[in-house]
């Protein structure tokens, strides 16, 4: 193209873009897509060419809910191991929860440390959202103000001590702060009474765990956080829904004129609580896995767009952790390299499209985080690629996972979709397991 200095032309049978998947050549300058063209466009001069046949160009996923621990919880993960397992997912961008690290991320003197820590070692682009709790609401501007993508909260015990839940009181007092300055609060909505009245039983049994996290809670605290978020005209995201009963609630809200988006996770769309054996703490998370009929009404909602987005919660611990007591046991599950296998395994089996798991996966997460450069393959955008064999299946070897406590929920499962290799700004981060140095950047919001 006249004036371009274009070194690279992805071209492949399939490319999914915002107008559909078609043949096409994705010709790339500088480190962004400079335009999409047919897939039998003339090459310019001097530039390389990838033809990836009938594997499947996708955009680079963006993982919006990811715990990465680091610093002060590296034992659990870090920035090296999550980056290089997110990588070989498929994943080209991820933003960094406030919490499991030390220090959590609640004033812009731990963000610092977090992004000192972070730059040497991002294999992919990495943001930061911070932190609201009871202690730092004066801490909310100026972390804003220092690049945050936004606020998380916690609306019962978070699970480490650093970072306390809000009350309805605190929750209100953070949420008009961060609506001053037009930001967003993200938020683990389980309530703390409804949780606190559900049977507690410890021991192996799945059943009573999932019945000591009662799908009310997640109702209950849905409906208050719609309820401040229509009064202040904040903006407000629900994370990790679990129990479908909340989407009319989330739907109504919409039309009501409430600004609440909401996202699931790849567990909760393709594990279920009846599969779960007894003490298989791999399985636990909270909210938990529910049951096959709650699934049946996640993929509903994904479908008529009450659901916006899916992104891992990646949230992984050392092994010994994961006590055969679920009670006890920490709660998360690690799948930053799985998540896009598993959701098309289930998606494809549902009549679901690549398209639509695009759109789930990085069009919508990175419109919810405000990254105006990621999330499709157009011009202008920056050239973040999965290259994706859809039809390839695999069986989940723990072995082969590069996340740096090889715990999963996903073990022995075959799952269809091989990632082949995966793009950032236009130069190959990951190819067959085999991944690059690191050359991701941090993120600020707005940059």
């Amino acid at each position: 193209m006249p004036g371009v200095d274009v070194k690279l032309v992805l071209r492949s049978t399939r490319v999914v873009t915002p107008g559909g998947t078609r043949a096409a050549a994705v010709l790339v300058a500088g480190g962004e897509i400079e335009a999409v063209l047919p897939y039998d466009t003339e090459v310019p001069g001097g530039a390389r060419v990838e033809d990836f046949g009938d594997d499947v160009l996708l955009p680079g996923l963006v993982d919006t809910h990811v715990h990465v621990n680091d610093p002060g919880r590296t034992e659990w993960e870090g920035f090296w191991t999550a980056t290089r397992a997110a990588a070989a997912g498929g994943i080209t961008t991820l933003l960094d929860m406030p919490l499991n690290s030390l220090p959590p991320t609640t004033t812009v003197e731990h963000l610092r440390v977090k992004q000192q820590v972070a730059g040497p070692k991002a294999h992919i682009d990495t943001g930061f959202w911070g932190g609201a709790i009871p202690s730092n609401t004066k801490d909310l501007r100026p972390l804003h103000e220092a690049g945050v993508f936004g606020f998380k909260c916690f609306l019962s015990p978070s699970g480490v001590e650093e970072f306390p839940e809000l009350d309805q009181e605190q929750l209100a007092r953070s949420m008009a702060e961060i609506a001053g300055f037009g930001g967003l609060l993200i938020v683990h909505a389980e309530d703390p009474h409804h949780l606190a009245d559900a049977p507690q039983r410890s021991g192996e049994k799945y059943a009573d765990f999932l019945a000591s996290r009662p799908r009310d809670a997640e109702n209950a605290a849905i409906e208050g956080l719609i309820a401040h978020a229509g009064r202040l005209n904040a903006r407000v995201h629900v994370l990790h829904l679990s129990s479908s009963d909340a989407l009319p609630l989330i739907a109504a809200a919409r039309r009501e004129g409430v600004r609440v988006t909401v996202e699931s996770c790849p567990h909760f769309l393709t594990l279920t609580a009846e599969e779960v054996p007894d003490g298989a703490t791999e399985f636990k998370c909270c909210p938990p896995i529910r049951e096959a009929a709650n699934q049946d009404a996640l993929w509903a909602g994904l479908a008529d767009g009450t659901i916006d987005c899916i992104v891992s919660d990646h949230s992984p611990c050392t092994a010994d952790l994961k006590t055969p007591d679920f009670a006890s046991a920490w709660g998360g599950i690690s799948s930053l390299q799985l998540g896009l296998p598993a959701v098309w395994t289930e998606a494809r089996r549902r009549g679901h499209t690549l398209d639509d798991v695009a759109r789930w996966m990085s069009a919508a997460p990175a419109g919810l985080a405000g990254l105006t450069r990621k999330g499709a393959i157009e011009a202008g955008r920056d050239a973040d690629f999965a290259v994706l064999a859809p039809d390839e299946t695999f069986t989940v070897d723990p072995a082969g996972l590069l996340h740096r406590n090889r715990v999963t929920a996903y073990a022995g499962k075959t799952l269809h979709g091989v990632v082949k290799s995966t793009w950032l700004r236009g130069t190959r981060i990951a190819a067959d397991g085999v991944l690059a140095e690191p050359t991701g950047r941090l993120l600020e919001r707005n940059q």
